[in-house]
C-alpha cells in the first residue's frame, strides 16, 4: 500500500474556500488591485483588516513570527491571506493572523488577500480547519478545535473526519485527550508527554490511577513503552472486595472535596471513611514500594 502525502490545508478547507487554482498559483507575483470584490486576489490596507473573532489560536511564538517577519521583508508576502469583506473599507480576517501580524512587524501597510464570501459559520469552520492544519499545533490545541466543530459547527465525527482528511479513529483519539484531567492535558500542550503517553494513561478509567501513572512518566522519564507496561501492572492488580459485600455510605459533599483534593495531592486513590461525631480515617493506597516512597516524601516523613 503507498502512502500519499496529503498537502495544503486538506480538502475541507479547499472546498469551503473553492480556491483550488489560486493556491496553486499563490506564488505567482500578485498584481495590486483596488476592487476588493468577493472571489478576487487585492491588495488591501494592513489597518482595514480586523481578527477573526472565531480564531481558535490564542497564543503564537514570537520568535517564528520576527523570522517570519524578516523573510517578509526581504521577498514580500507569497501567500494572501483570506478575508470576507465586512464593511465599505473594513475586512475580517478568515485564515493567516499569523501571516497578518508577521507583516505588520515588518510595516507593511498593505497585504495582498482573498476577499471571500463566508457567514459566521463557515468563518468558524474555516479558521478551525485551517488552524488544525498546522505542523506546529500541539494535541491538545487539535482536539479543542475538534469539539469545537462538533459543538459550534454541528457536524457528526465522519463529516469531521471528511472535513480535515483524517479518519474517524484518529479523530476519536485527540477527542478523548479531552476527558483527562486538567493537569495531563497540560503537560501533553506543554510537551512533557506525547500523545502515545496521553494513549497509555487513557487505558485506566480512574482519575487518581491516571494522575499517578501521569506523574511516574514524568519524574522518571518513562518512555511510551515503559507506560504501556506501568498501565498494564496496575490493570492486573485485583481490587479486594469486603467480606460482607456492603457499600461503603456515601459520604457528604464537603467530605468528598476534601477526599478529592487529597486525591490530587498524593496522586491515589485517597479514602476518607467518616463515623460520625468527628471521628475517622483516611486511607492513602500505594501500588509499589517507589510509589510509597514518593507519598512519604510528600508527607515530609
Amino acid at each position: 500500500m503507498t502512502y500519499q502525502k496529503k498537502t495544503g490545508l486538506g480538502r475541507g478547507l479547499s472546498a469551503l474556500l473553492d480556491d483550488t487554482e489560486a493556491v496553486q498559483n499563490n506564488k505567482q507575483e500578485i498584481p495590486p488591485s483596488n476592487g476588493s470584490q468577493p472571489g478576487s486576489i487585492s491588495h488591501i490596507q494592513v489597518s482595514q483588516v480586523e481578527v477573526n473573532p472565531f480564531q481558535p489560536r490564542t497564543e503564537f511564538d514570537r520568535e517564528a513570527l520576527l523570522e517570519l517577519s524578516d523573510s517578509i521583508r526581504l521577498q514580500g508576502l507569497i501567500q494572501p491571506i483570506t478575508v470576507r469583506k465586512s464593511g465599505q473599507n473594513s475586512y475580517q480576517l478568515i485564515s493567516g493572523e499569523r501571516r497578518l501580524r508577521a507583516s505588520k512587524l515588518a510595516g507593511l501597510t498593505e497585504i495582498p488577500a482573498y476577499v471571500r464570501t463566508a457567514n459566521d459559520q463557515q468563518m468558524l469552520e474555516m479558521a478551525l480547519i485551517e488552524n488544525i492544519q498546522r505542523e506546529n499545533l500541539n494535541a491538545i490545541e487539535v482536539a479543542l478545535s475538534f469539539q469545537r466543530m462538533l459543538d459550534e459547527c454541528s457536524l457528526k465525527q465522519e463529516e469531521l473526519g471528511d472535513r480535515v482528511s483524517k479518519n474517524r479513529s484518529t479523530v476519536t483519539n485527540y477527542l478523548r485527550l479531552l476527558k483527562l484531567p486538567p493537569a495531563i492535558q497540560a503537560s501533553i500542550r506543554d510537551g512533557q508527554i506525547s500523545m502515545g503517553h496521553a494513549k497509555a494513561i487513557l487505558g485506566l478509567e480512574q482519575v487518581d490511577k491516571q494522575l499517578f501513572v501521569h506523574k511516574e512518566v514524568i519524574s522518571k522519564g518513562l518512555s511510551v513503552r515503559k507506560a504501556e507496561e506501568l498501565v498494564r501492572e496496575i490493570q492486573q492488580q485485583k481490587t479486594t472486595k469486603k467480606p460482607d459485600g456492603k457499600r461503603p455510605e456515601p459520604i457528604s459533599f464537603q467530605y468528598q472535596k476534601i477526599q478529592d483534593d487529597l486525591g490530587s495531592k498524593f496522586a491515589t486513590h485517597v479514602k476518607l471513611k467518616v463515623q460520625g461525631q468527628g471521628k475517622g480515617s483516611i486511607e492513602i493506597p500505594f501500588v509499589s514500594n517507589d510509589d510509597l516512597s514518593r507519598i512519604l516524601e510528600l508527607l515530609d516523613w
